[in-house]
């Protein structure tokens, strides 16, 4: 990063760089450069060094580091902010997008504060405050009868503010207020935005994403879209800044839109036609909330109607990227859009034996990948579909004899075993490679072509983008070539175990019987033994096959797609929608809720398990016990006998004779009578 003690480089602070509108401003102005003296640079090699270094204050959760800010500051007090801004040579105030109150107070709070300290500024500092034309939203004509004649910019004292933008015009005019001395150390600028489009998009980034995706027929319009929307590109508005800070013009309020007088309808329509069906259709404005297109604010700025004529921006020397607007610009609109949210389409071919798991895997990579899948049999069922809509009588007829061609097409590649180079076949196929969708979000090619002439006639570009080049590369049109192929292979006992486990209808309609089947197998490893293979066509264009083996263990094609994946990427597509994440977590709700419920079940099954196994042995035990104090009754019978009879009187009598012999030792005595008495007793 430059060093800021070079006294050519100009410290600028934004605020807020998180969000859309100053993240691109601070990331167009870190890349500016000096300007040179067209005197003292003539004939010395051009320097490049930046113009601009730029700190800002962010939120807690910022972490871009590709923003291009130096230094940025998490939540400061207004104590610490202020020694920011003082460090700073221009102070730029961004409230022109979904600004709160407090970003607005806050802007209010700086300007009025270091107008309060300029004295003591060392050098000259510049304040811009960009605002938004929505403090113009309610300005009337100064002739309602001429409603298209625009309202012009040196009219701004008259200006009339929407609603919720009252505070936003307040700060407008206290900041034009402040500056009124001409030498003032703090000059003040206020530039009041039009809607900004570009690098991604952000207002009317609903519209390129319905259209990208083609989940709708036609693209909504909530409104009549009658009304013209003031705009600029987000770079463009950078310009308009770096063009402030250098050229420091003596008009103070500057109003930055391009030359666009576009309405919505022409806006959404462009944006349908580069990139979806074309189609649009006008919905209530109400509707925008309920499909939950818009937030209400959004919403306000769509239904704004002012015609604006801007006078001093072209008085700035301003090189302009899209000065004539969206509409006229919309094809490199569209290409800024998908580079910048990395929205690239993802191509693959599946190349492979019969039931090797091509059309499986190509509809999990499908849905891993949001693709589309192109299937030779699919294209064909499409089109015969599309031909069985009732229309005029002509019109039926025509139909009648595409459907017998489209037939015969393929019947006839049936029986070539899809070696058929039919032109109506290579047309229909071509068509669905290069359908909106395809090009949009990519597909996954399912087994055709088959040779390499049909690849060549199938991928042949007739007007190569780079036909002057000196060095000769292959022609191939590389919008609908695939970039990614994939050979699926296995052994001729697996293939032929698979194709045997399908129900017979199943193999009956897949030309899985065992005659058609080996059939099909051994034109496919003729095929590959040609002299000229498909994949000779792929490798004379430098995109190399890879090879994945299907191995017997892997069912579910796991291995596999792991592998696929992996060569492939991430997905470069978006993410589910907010309906669709609400499915998935209703849907994981559910799955938790079912486990929990069979791990509840489970336990208490075992806890019953477990209560009456204790029952049974407390059961058990009791009888044994029983058992055993029985047993025990039994056998201490004979022995109360026995005692009774010989031990109880002998004991009792020497019992009698030790008391009244009263010896120093009776156990002694006793031990000894009966020692004496033993044999009498026996």
């Amino acid at each position: 990063m430059a060093d800021i003690r070079n006294p050519n480089i100009k410290r600028i602070f934004v605020n807020a760089v998180d969000i859309f509108s100053s993240k691109h401003i601070a990331k167009f102005l870190s890349k500016c450069l000096i300007e040179e003296d067209e005197e003292e640079t003539e004939g010395a090699a051009p320097r490049s060094e930046l113009a601009f270094q730029i700190v800002g204050t962010v939120s807690s959760s910022f972490n871009d580091r590709h923003s291009g800010v130096f230094e940025y500051y998490v939540s400061p007090t207004r104590e610490e902010l202020l020694d920011h801004l003082l460090e700073c040579d221009v102070i730029l105030y961004n409230i022109s997008e979904n600004a709160t109150q407090q970003m607005i107070d806050e802007a209010k709070w700086a300007v009025t504060t270091l107008h309060e300290q300029m004295a003591s500024f060392k050098s000259k500092k510049m304040f811009i405050l960009i605002s938004s034309v929505m403090t113009w939203a309610m300005t009337k004509p100064q002739n309602p009868d001429e409603a298209d004649i625009p309202i012009l910019e040196e009219e701004f004292r008259r200006r009339r503010p929407h609603p919720s933008f009252r505070a936003h015009n307040e700060l407008e005019k206290l900041a034009v207020t402040l500056d009124r001395t001409k030498k003032t150390k703090l000059p003040v600028y206020v530039v009041a935005s039009g809607f900004q489009y570009g690098k991604g998009e952000n207002l009317f980034h609903y519209f390129f994403k319905v259209s990208w995706l083609m989940q709708r027929p036609e693209v909504p319009i909530f409104g009549q879209g009658t009304n013209k929307i003031p705009m600029i590109h987000i770079d463009d508005l950078g310009r308009v800044i770096q063009d402030l800070i250098q050229s420091k013009p003596k008009a103070k309020y500057i109003l930055a839109i391009d030359d666009s007088k576009s309405t919505l309808n022409e806006i959404v329509h462009a944006i349908s036609t580069a990139l979806g069906s074309g189609k649009v259709k006008v919905f209530p404005e109400e509707a925008a909330i309920s499909m939950n297109a818009f937030p209400q604010n959004e919403l306000d700025y769509l239904k704004i109607n002012l015609l604006l004529e801007a006078f001093l921006i072209k008085e700035l020397n301003i090189q302009w990227a899209f000065e004539s607007g969206m509409v006229e610009n919309i094809e490199k609109i569209v290409q800024e859009y998908k580079v910048t949210r990395k929205l690239l389409p993802v191509r693959i071919f599946l190349v492979g034996p019969p039931a090797v798991g091509k059309t499986t895997i190509a509809k999990k990579l499908c849905d891993y990948y949001k693709l589309h899948h192109i299937n030779i049999d699919d294209i064909f069922e499409e089109k015969l579909r599309e031909l069985q809509e009732p229309e005029s009588q002509d019109a039926t007829d025509a139909k009648d004899a595409e459907q017998k061609m489209l037939r015969e097409i393929q019947k006839s590649l049936d029986e070539s075993g899809g070696l058929s180079t039919d032109g109506k076949l290579l047309s229909i196929v071509k068509e669905k490679l290069n359908s909106r969708g395809s090009f949009n979000q990519g597909f996954v090619l399912d087994g055709f072509p088959h040779t390499y002439e049909q690849a060549q006639l199938l991928f042949f570009d007739p007007e190569p983008e780079s036909q002057d080049s000196i060095v000769m590369e292959p022609v191939y049109n590389k919008r609908i070539t695939p970039e990614n192929i994939f050979v699926l292979n296995s052994s001729d006992e697996l293939l032929m175990e698979r194709a045997q486990a399908f129900p017979e209808s199943v193999a009956e309609e897949r030309r899985y019987t065992q005659e058609a089947f080996l059939s099909r197998l051994k034109r496919y490893r003729e095929r590959s033994a040609v002299a000229e293979t498909l994949l000779d066509y792929f490798e004379e264009l430098e995109l190399f096959p890879e090879e994945i083996n299907i191995n017997a263990d892997d069912l579910e094609y796991t291995n596999a797609l792991k592998m696929i994946t992996e060569m492939v990427g991430e997905p470069t597509n978006y993410g589910p929608s907010p309906e669709e994440q609400e499915e998935q977590r209703r849907r994981q709700e559910q799955k938790l809720a079912s486990e929990a419920a069979e791990r509840k079940r489970k336990k208490e099954v075992a806890l019953a398990e477990m209560t009456a196994n204790y029952q049974e042995w407390r059961k058990n035990l009791s009888k044994v016990e029983r058992q055993e104090q029985e047993r025990q009754s039994v056998q201490t019978l004979p022995l109360r006998t026995y005692l009774m009879k010989y031990v109880m009187p002998f004991l009792s009598e020497a019992l009698v004779t030790c008391s009244r012999a009263r010896p120093e030792d009776p156990v002694d005595f006793l031990a000894e009578y009966h020692l004496r008495n033993s044999m009498d007793m026996d």
